[in-house]
């Protein structure tokens, strides 16, 4: 598999009014083509800002990102994001607010008849066929969140970014809307990075796990490989040893390596004495 995308040395500064905030420090990951990333971690750990440096609408202080050989310095279609808010028009139908990226993205590209058939062609990939010409008030939480991601996937993009899509949505709808993506992977084999707080989401969706230390100048902490093969079957996988072990595995990185990280800073901080304390926090 080729590289898609290529994460090189990002750090990201953010000006706050007690001076600069370290929020991500020297983060490398390379993507391949067709693979599946999620990146898990605490809050406040920069999960979200690596990937609105990728979506190109945060600009790292240092290093870059590079899709494809070329440099990502602002926002473009062939890099779609699916938010936890669907972030749909409301006084538009599901067909209507997929056919409002797909002109912005063909524009003349494609005949009308053309646009018509593709439209509902994503429509179909989420299971939305039957009610395209609903309104999001018309419609429940997750059929809003289908709608939203099959206007990403109606814009070609090639990475999928997802941040927390499925987090606002109640267990069994996760459940059916995680198989759907798993579906939609499976058919279009497209790169998708994903941030979730669902360990088990992680290991059922994803090729590899990246997980973050906490902030701030977080960094990647571990990467775990997901081994299981695909296609993959969330009742066979309760059972499977291999899937028990890599779940285990994150848990071990989130509750107990990063504990002992910030029991050690807490100690450190304790033992420089207030002063010292606030003079490093500001600095």
């Amino acid at each position: 598999m080729s590289i898609t995308l290529n994460i090189d040395h990002i750090d990201m500064v953010f000006d706050t009014p007690k001076g600069p905030f370290t929020a991500l420090q020297n983060v490398s990951l390379k993507i391949r083509e067709g693979e599946f990333v999620s990146l898990i971690g605490h809050s406040g750990c920069g999960k979200s800002t690596v990937l609105n440096i990728v979506a190109g609408l945060y600009q790292a202080s240092k290093g870059g990102v590079v899709l494809n050989g070329k440099e990502v310095n602002q926002p473009g279609p062939e890099r779609a994001v699916v938010f936890q808010n669907h972030s749909l028009l409301p006084w538009l139908t599901a067909y209507e607010n997929v056919e409002l990226a797909v002109d912005q993205v063909f524009g003349r590209k494609k005949s009308r008849a053309e646009k018509k058939e593709w439209i509902e062609h994503n429509l179909r990939l989420v299971h939305m066929e039957h009610a395209m010409h609903k309104r999001p008030g018309e419609i429940s939480g997750g059929m809003k969140q289908r709608v939203g991601i099959a206007r990403a996937l109606a814009m070609e993009p090639q990475v999928l970014l997802m941040d927390e899509p499925f987090g606002a949505l109640d267990a069994l709808t996760r459940a059916h809307m995680q198989d759907s993506l798993m579906e939609i992977q499976n058919e279009l084999n497209n790169t998708v990075i994903m941030i979730t707080h669902d360990v088990d989401e992680a290991v059922l969706l994803s090729d590899r796990i990246v997980m973050m230390t906490n902030g701030p100048a977080a960094t990647i902490g571990e990467i775990l490989e997901v081994d299981l093969e695909r296609p993959r079957d969330r009742l066979g996988l309760a059972e499977d040893p291999q899937y028990t072990h890599l779940r285990s595995e994150v848990l071990r990185f989130l509750y107990e390596k990063q504990r002992k990280v910030e029991e050690i800073g807490s100690k450190r901080a304790k033992k420089a004495g207030p002063g010292k304390h606030n003079r490093s926090n500001a600095a």
